[in-house]
């Protein structure tokens, strides 16, 4: 049974659970809902609350073991000489054992014996899906009974919901903290790693990118360049000609909706210019490849110059087109956010619309565009398929734009490829750049964030 069905069923008891913790409250105080302590609809979030949590939280840790004690009873029905193998044979073997009892697909035929310790397999997980759901089942029937008799016309249910909730928000938040430093940590220790493998000068300063590491001493190309300048140097011009695009159509953009358009104009322009940050970035990444590219190149051409067929100003200007929203809109926002009585002051002194834009609105509203503009920064140079697919893979150091460029995250993409084993110089490199590029992020949206900030306590 599949754990869509168990959250249907989860939902329609719960759904169940509220309703019945309504109409308790009613029941109670003899359809007199003013002599409760709290609204109905309270003592039915305290019931729902009763039947839902215990059982999600059963639900979690279930299927967090199920994995492992099936496998272990799999492991138990393998003929003997199964642990007379190596370890990675070992692991395919049962990852082969596994798909073919999942329906999925093996690497190789399996010996019967082994087919029939994968019908094991799947007999176990089913078995425990059921029992699992008798358990939740049997959980939310106890929990809902128990809240159904503490519905009393003085029992402080909101208080109850509220604490619940509260102690659901600082859980969530706890685990969102938790993740940001369990990221973190395991950037530093397998960056470490490959610091310890090359030095750290060498991916700072080095010009030379070629990540390849041979399998023999005597292989050509047995020992890689791991400078990084090339790769720090393409994300820079990529990021500086999709700004190049972004900052002026998008604050121009924002100039015009805050102060010259009608606000219906407003309300129907502003959502048509967001929905370019809802289009998925392998779609601009086709139109780069497809359209901007050959035109760039086809034009080059014509007038004598040479352009790559994957080139940084493609990949930059499509990149531009897509970051637009988030300059313009929140351009716009803070824009509006400015008093009204500064335009009024502005026009009493016989200024124009242009010049109150230029003078007044603009100044007042700078710190809010810087901090746009350094989200929208922080944007750039986080983007991956856009600049896979126009700008190529190459890692050239150059600061022509029409040749081919390579990021940093694309290289990590491209060093993440595939089946590969986290020992070698060639695979750390990305954690490596992983820090980097997030480090640099970091301090963007720090600043960004400290900027918008500081503007909403001048002019909140």
């Amino acid at each position: 049974m599949g754990i869509s069905v168990v959250l249907f069923v989860m939902l329609a008891l719960t759904v169940v659970g509220y309703l019945l913790g309504t109409r308790q409250a009613y029941a109670v105080t003899g359809n007199k809902p003013h002599q409760l302590h709290s609204l109905p609809s309270y003592h039915g979030l305290y019931l729902a609350s009763w039947v839902l949590l215990p059982a999600l939280v059963v639900m979690v840790i279930w299927l967090i073991a199920e994995p492992h004690v099936a496998e272990m009873r799999l492991i138990a029905n393998l003929p003997d000489d199964f642990s007379q193998r190596s370890s990675d044979e070992q692991r395919l073997l049962i990852g082969d054992i596994e798909a073919r009892a999942l329906g999925g697909i093996v690497s190789g035929a399996l010996d019967p014996m082994f087919q029939a310790a994968g019908e094991v397999y799947a007999e176990t997980l089913a078995a425990s899906r059921w029992l699992m759901i008798a358990v939740m089942v049997a959980l939310m029937a106890g929990g809902g009974l128990l809240a159904l008799r503490r519905v009393q016309p003085d029992m402080r249910a909101r208080n109850k919901v509220e604490q619940t909730a509260s102690i659901i928000m600082i859980i969530a938040s706890t685990i969102a903290i938790l993740t940001t430093i369990g990221i973190i940590f395991s950037l530093l220790f397998e960056t470490g790693r490959f610091f310890s493998k090359v030095p750290i000068t060498e991916f700072l300063f080095g010009t030379q990118w070629s990540p390849q590491i041979a399998l023999r001493a005597d292989q050509v190309g047995s020992s890689g360049a791991f400078g990084a300048i090339p790769l720090f140097a393409g994300t820079l011009l990529i990021t500086l000609i999709a700004m190049c695009v972004a900052v002026p159509i998008g604050l121009f953009s924002a100039i015009y909706m805050s102060e010259y358009a009608g606000k219906k104009l407003r309300a129907s322009v502003k959502p048509i210019l967001e929905i370019l940050a809802g289009v998925p970035t392998v779609v601009y990444g086709f139109f780069a490849a497809l359209t901007v590219a050959p035109f760039f190149r086809n034009t080059g051409e014509s007038i004598g110059l040479t352009v790559s067929s994957e080139s940084a100003l493609a990949a930059g200007i499509v990149m531009g087109i897509m970051i637009i929203p988030f300059v313009s809109s929140l351009s716009d926002d803070v824009m509006n956010a400015v008093p009204q009585s500064l335009r009024d002051g502005a026009y009493a002194l016989g200024a124009t619309k242009a010049e109150t834009v230029r003078q007044v609105i603009l100044p007042a509203a700078l710190p809010g565009i810087v901090g746009s503009v350094l989200l929208a920064v922080s944007r750039a140079v986080g983007e991956t398929m856009i600049v896979v697919m126009a700008a190529g893979l190459a890692a050239n150091l150059t600061a022509n734009p029409l040749e081919a460029v390579t990021t940093v995250t694309v290289q990590i993409v491209t060093l993440l490829v595939g089946d590969q084993e986290f020992d070698t110089a060639k695979t750390l490199a990305a954690f490596a750049l992983g820090l980097t590029l997030f480090f640099v992020t970091l301090c963007l949206n720090v600043i960004a964030l400290h900027v918008v900030r500081k503007y909403r306590e001048k002019y909140d």
